[in-house]
């Protein structure tokens, strides 16, 4: 059960779940109710929805786990991922702040930096890890050539 719970997309929908209590009930008048604010937010989550279903596709091509914690069968390192390492856990980030912007909760931006922060320390290094110890020098290449975020 635990497994199921220690996942990103219920780490992205508790910080979600926060920060729309927080714009919904705990503003305090604070705004970044700009024109451009709206233009920003639209791009964040179209660009993260976009990624996102890009890396999906480049896992199904390759017929690898995208599951986090589960030993993956191949590296990927063609179409997103010759620009990200994590382009799911980077949608995931554009979503969050997308949806932050969106519901003018400012004062859950901080979420942002922590739902990053939890999902490298919770995810990424041990998944790089593992990637590190099966894929030795082909990992060792992709991880010069491509940076963990963008």
């Amino acid at each position: 059960m635990t497994k199921l719970i220690d996942t990103p997309p219920v780490w992205l929908a508790g910080c979600l779940v926060l920060a729309w209590v927080q714009s919904r009930y705990f503003g305090f008048g604070l705004s970044l109710d700009y024109g451009v604010t709206d233009f920003v937010s639209a791009v964040l989550l179209g660009g993260g929805v976009i990624i996102f279903f890009m890396a999906v596709i480049q896992f199904r091509r390759h017929q690898t786990t995208i599951i986090p914690h589960e030993e993956a069968t191949n590296l990927i390192t063609q179409g997103i991922y010759k620009w990200s390492r994590n382009p799911i856990y980077l949608a995931d980030a554009m979503i969050l702040a997308g949806l932050i912007l969106r519901w003018d909760a400012v004062l859950s931006l901080p979420l942002i930096p922590i739902f990053v922060w939890i999902i490298e320390r919770r995810f990424v290094i041990p998944e790089e890890n593992g990637l590190r110890r099966k894929f030795r020098f082909e990992f060792a290449r992709y991880e010069k050539a491509t940076r963990r975020w963008l």
